[in-house]
C-alpha cells in the first residue's frame, strides 16, 4: 500500500504548510511511509486542478491510501465530491479524512464482518453530512461576496470592483488635459498611456462625471 496526501487552498494568499504539515504528523505518529502531498491553491467548486488530477493519474492505484485534512480540502461541491468518492471506492483506493475519526479506523484485515459493515455505514452518512456543510458554506460565502459588490454599485464606488485600475484617475486626468487642449489626438494617449479604447473611454467617463 502506497500512502498519498492531498491539500487545497482556494488562493494563493492561503498557506498549504498547515494542512501538509498535519498529514505529515499523521502519517509519522502511525509509522506510515508518506510517499507524496499533492496540492492546489484554487476553488474547491469542481475537479479540473494540476495537482489533483496528475495524483489520479500518475499516483493512485488498487489498495493504496489517499489521506485529506478535512472533507471541503477535496471539494466543496457536494455531488461531485461524492462522485470523487466513490471513483476512489470503485478503484479500491481507501480514504483517511483527518477530521473523521471513523475514516482511519479499518476492520477490513479482521473477521468481524459487521463492525466492518457497521463502520462503513457510519463514514458515509458522516461524510455527507459533511460535504453538505462545505458546499452550504460556499455559497453563504458567494452569498456575501454577491451582497458586499452590490453595496459598492449603490455607492458607487466602482474602483474597488473588478480588476486593478491600470492606473490612477488623477494621472489620467492629467494626461487627458492634452487631449481636450488639442495637443494630441484620443488615439495617440491611448497609445502613451498603453490603454486600450474601452479602458480610455472608462477613464474619459469618470474625468467628465467629475467635471460635471
Amino acid at each position: 500500500m502506497q500512502y498519498y496526501g492531498y491539500h487545497r487552498t482556494s488562493t494563493k494568499e492561503q498557506h498549504l504548510e498547515r494542512g501538509i504539515t498535519e498529514i505529515e504528523q499523521f502519517c509519522n505518529s502511525r509509522n506510515m511511509n508518506l510517499a507524496r502531498i499533492y496540492t492546489d491553491q484554487q476553488t474547491g467548486k469542481n475537479f479540473d486542478r494540476p495537482g489533483y488530477k496528475k495524483l489520479k493519474e500518475d499516483a493512485l492505484r488498487n489498495g493504496d491510501c489517499l489521506i485529506i485534512t478535512e472533507i471541503d480540502r477535496l471539494g466543496r461541491n457536494k455531488g461531485n465530491t461524492m462522485n470523487e468518492l466513490r471513483y476512489f471506492k470503485d478503484k479500491g483506493i481507501r480514504i483517511m479524512i483527518l477530521e473523521l475519526p471513523t475514516t482511519l479506523t479499518d476492520f477490513s484485515d479482521t473477521s468481524n464482518e459487521m463492525a466492518d459493515l457497521m463502520l462503513e455505514f457510519i463514514n458515509n452518512i458522516l461524510i455527507e453530512l459533511y460535504t453538505t456543510l462545505a458546499e452550504s458554506e460556499m455559497h453563504k460565502r458567494e452569498k456575501r461576496q454577491r451582497e458586499g459588490l452590490e453595496q459598492l454599485k449603490a455607492r458607487g464606488e466602482w474602483d474597488k470592483m473588478g480588476r486593478p485600475r491600470v492606473m490612477k484617475q488623477e494621472d489620467f486626468n492629467v494626461e487627458y488635459e492634452r487631449v481636450k487642449s488639442g495637443e494630441i489626438a484620443p488615439f495617440q494617449l491611448m497609445k502613451a498611456l498603453n490603454i486600450k479604447r474601452s479602458t480610455y473611454y472608462k477613464y474619459k467617463r469618470q474625468y467628465e462625471m467629475k467635471k460635471d
